[in-house]
């Protein structure tokens, strides 16, 4: 033992810098998992917990008054209802912010569905004019327990009295209401008001089937529109699940890449100290314990990295800034906090243990006496191409570089694939953060061709509001519309339908498949109504809008961003052919090149003056990931760190590899110049081969996951842009002229050894 613990301790001095290397990325690796980890359970826990806290409504179920929703207590499957409470319509004003709401009638805190207060206290009868504001209204507004907010009409401030957590679809501006309880004297029952009544099921699964009971109970006429809690569940999900898939992508491919670069260097210091092997076993030492030499060595370089990359994501994780931070914060408050931040880098250990015996093995096999090596193996004679390229008088260093760096198939293959996957991974980094800023860049070609939505006070007539608007010099295009709830066939959802600009002057939308509406009945849809339905372009749909059914013809796919791609959209006029009193309700604005949505949007709501345009800018997904950015950077600097290693790796081998055949060239009068430039030329040529693989596997992986993730999130397929070829080029540059730096150095030295120990390590 003591023995063995020398030569592992001389080992170490010797390869002090592959033994860092392992211990850096291997605490990089457990780092990006166990980040992966916490953002997976921080997109789903949190909502979780609402849910079941409040004993949170599986269906939600909007109604004329007319309705008889208590019909719907009675339906099988149903464990108990929350509601129905009155509801209205109405849009408020706080602090300078404006938002649409749904104002929701009920004296005490529902048994279901209820709200959790953070902050304040539930409505009181003392205080009449008093809301609680669900908790993302209330980030929108930038209310707080006392503020005053305004309704349009002159009809007197409401007092926010709390603020709550709820299981419900969140408020979204543009898209969705924000949900204000308040006593039901202050709920108008005129224009739009309404009903609403929460399911909650006994069987989750149930359910479709139950919304579709539902609906049937009540008739398609009387109902408004249908969420429920997997839609919730998705959206409060959101972009922390789309974090953590990309980091558990990335740490798990960082993971076989560092396995794979253990993996080779010992290969090559096996190759390299066959002789120290050899005298290890002649002087007593087993095969089992040589094996064991590499494998404790190696595994105890993993475990310090682990153990270091656990204390430090346990320790520092929750002071990370922004997402990150908060997503570890409540990672380790959730029960199965303990197992993960073990599991995690016990399994990366195991892997790299199980990597590296596969390369001890092979010392365990080297016999006690050397065997001598063939002079010049078949492998190494020179091809019928290198010779004819030596016949047209090419620098014998770079014929004879390219010659060594394929000469062994096999293992130039193994050198080339082990090489090529962390430079891959990059490949797929790079295309991920072009397209996150494609969104910004370009937002027309990623289904955001306006940059603002306007919503009119009803004084202002549609040919008013439009004049309005254009006035403006930064606008380029203004595109009348409405979006309405309609219900799918088989009635077990709701979905958006759209009707924005007109025959006239369409809406400009980005299509991924099919061609724009233009005809009669014609519409385009996003991709999660296609999966939703379960059609394809080129179908015809029906579906039911306030009772009236509407049939539509689907020419086309867009890239829809909004909604989960759960929309339809067709012209304005295809919607008033079916029902003429509908009138505008809204307005997307196209800007000019150059122009700030933000100032544009300040400037039209100051022009109109007395709050008579709502204006807000479109929402754009990629917001939602600046941590992404953070992200990408450290797994870029894990990956250049294991693709460093497995170059130089690369490079000790064809150093070593090339030994034999140095008396020989400097035999036949190449000089060490000539002799390094062989070295680096070979060096230059793996690395070249490597980019190439790299590029031509890594792109079109890179477009098929970002559009399988597109296609999952309902945005659909063709969002996906590789890098452009300048910097493509830069990266495929950069890594050829840094094999190369890092080849001159030791093949130079190696080229000016002397010539009693190049015989000593020939033999």
């Amino acid at each position: 033992m003591r023995a063995t613990l020398r030569w592992a301790h001389s080992d170490l001095r010797t390869h002090r810098g592959e033994a860092l290397f392992l211990v850096l990325a291997t605490v990089g690796i457990v780092t990006s998992l166990l980040l992966a980890a916490a953002l997976f359970g921080y997109a789903t826990n949190p909502w979780q917990r609402v849910f079941t806290q409040s004993r949170g409504a599986h269906v939600w179920i909007h109604t004329e008054p007319s309705a008889k929703v208590s019909d719907l207590a009675r339906l099988d499957g149903v464990e108990a209802v929350a509601g129905p409470y009155p509801t209205a319509s109405a849009t408020v004003t706080s602090r300078g912010s404006r938002a649409s709401v749904e104002l929701r009638g009920t004296t005490e805190q529902p048994a279901i569905g209820r709200p959790l207060l953070t902050s304040g206290r539930w409505l009181d009868p003392a205080t009449p004019d008093g809301v609680v504001l669900e908790k993302s209204l209330a980030r929108a507004l930038l209310a707080e327990p006392g503020d005053a907010l305004t309704l349009p009409g002159g009809t007197g401030p409401l007092t926010v009295l709390g603020i709550a957590d709820s299981a419900e679809p969140q408020y979204r501006r543009g898209e969705r209401s924000g949900v204000v309880w308040a006593l039901p004297s202050a709920v108008p029952r005129a224009g739009s008001g309404g009903e609403v009544i929460g399911l909650r099921l006994t069987d989750p699964e149930d359910t479709d089937y139950a919304v579709q009971r539902a609906v049937t109970v009540l008739g398609a006429g009387a109902v408004g529109e249908v969420s429920t809690w997997r839609q919730a569940q998705s959206e409060a999900q959101g972009d922390d699940r789309l974090l953590g898939q990309i980091l558990g992508l990335f740490g798990l491919g960082a993971l076989v890449a560092a396995g794979l670069a253990v993996h080779g260097a010992i290969g090559t210091r096996i190759r390299g100290h066959l002789r120290d092997i050899s005298v290890l076993k002649a002087i007593g030492f087993t095969p089992g314990q040589v094996v064991r030499v590499f494998l404790l060595q190696h595994l105890a370089y993993a475990l310090l990295g682990a153990v270091a990359a656990a204390t430090l994501t346990q320790a520092l994780g929750s002071r990370m800034p922004g997402r990150l931070g908060d997503a570890v914060a409540v990672w380790q408050g959730l029960p199965g906090h303990a197992v993960t931040l073990v599991a995690v880098p016990v399994g990366v250990v195991l892997f790299i243990a199980a990597t590296t015996g596969l390369a001890a093995w092979r010392a365990g096999r080297v016999p006690p006496v050397p065997v001598p090596r063939t002079a010049a193996p078949a492998a190494g004679r020179l091809s019928g191409p290198a010779r004819r390229a030596l016949g047209l008088r090419l620098p014998p260093a770079l014929v004879l570089g390219w010659h060594k760096a394929f000469t062994r198939r096999t293992r130039s293959l193994a050198t080339i694939a082990r090489l090529s996957l962390p430079l891959l991974l990059i490949v797929v980094a790079m295309s991920a953060w072009t397209t996150i800023d494609r969104f910004h860049s370009r937002p027309e070609q990623m289904g955001l061709a306006a940059a603002l939505t306007v919503r009119a006070d009803d004084e202002l007539s549609d040919p008013a509001t439009r004049t309005l608007l254009a006035r403006s010099p930064e606008v380029a295009a203004v595109y009348p519309g409405v979006e309405v709830a309609a219900l799918v066939p088989g009635q077990t959802a709701t979905i958006a339908l759209r009707g924005l600009g007109t025959r006239e002057d369409p809406y400009p939308y980005t299509l991924a498949e099919g061609r724009l509406a233009h005809g009669f009945d014609e519409a385009v849809a996003g991709q999660g109504l296609l999966d939703l339905l379960d059609v394809r372009v080129g179908d015809w749909v029906r579906m039911t809008v306030s009772g009236r059914p509407q049939i539509l013809h689907i020419v086309g796919r867009s890239i829809e961003p909004e909604n989960a791609g759960r929309v339809i959209s067709t012209s304005l006029d295809t919607l008033q052919e079916n029902d003429p009193t509908l009138r505008p309700m809204l307005y997307q604005i196209r800007l000019r090149a150059g122009a700030e949505p933000h100032q544009v949007a300040t400037d039209l709501a100051a022009s109109a003056g007395r709050g008579q345009l709502d204006v807000h800018v479109v929402a754009n997904p990629a917001d939602g990931l600046p941590p992404l950015r953070a992200v990408v950077v450290g797994l870029l600097g894990v990956l250049a760190l294991i693709g460093l290693v497995d170059l130089l790796t690369a490079i000790g081998g064809s150093v070593r590899e090339g030994e034999r055949d140095l008396l020989a060239l400097k035999a036949i009068g190449l000089s060490p110049r000539q002799i390094t430039a062989i070295t680096v030329t070979a060096t230059g040529c793996t690395a070249l081969a490597s980019v190439v693989v790299a590029m031509v596997v890594g792109i079109p992986l890179a477009h098929w996951l970002i559009d399988a993730q597109g296609r999952s999130s309902g945005i659909g397929a063709g969002i996906a842009h590789g890098p452009s070829p300048i910097m493509l080029s830069a990266f495929g540059a950069a890594a050829v002229l840094g094999a190369l730096a890092l080849a001159v150095l030791p093949a130079a030295r190696a080229s000016r050894r002397r010539f009693a120990d190049t015989l000593s390590g020939v033999a």
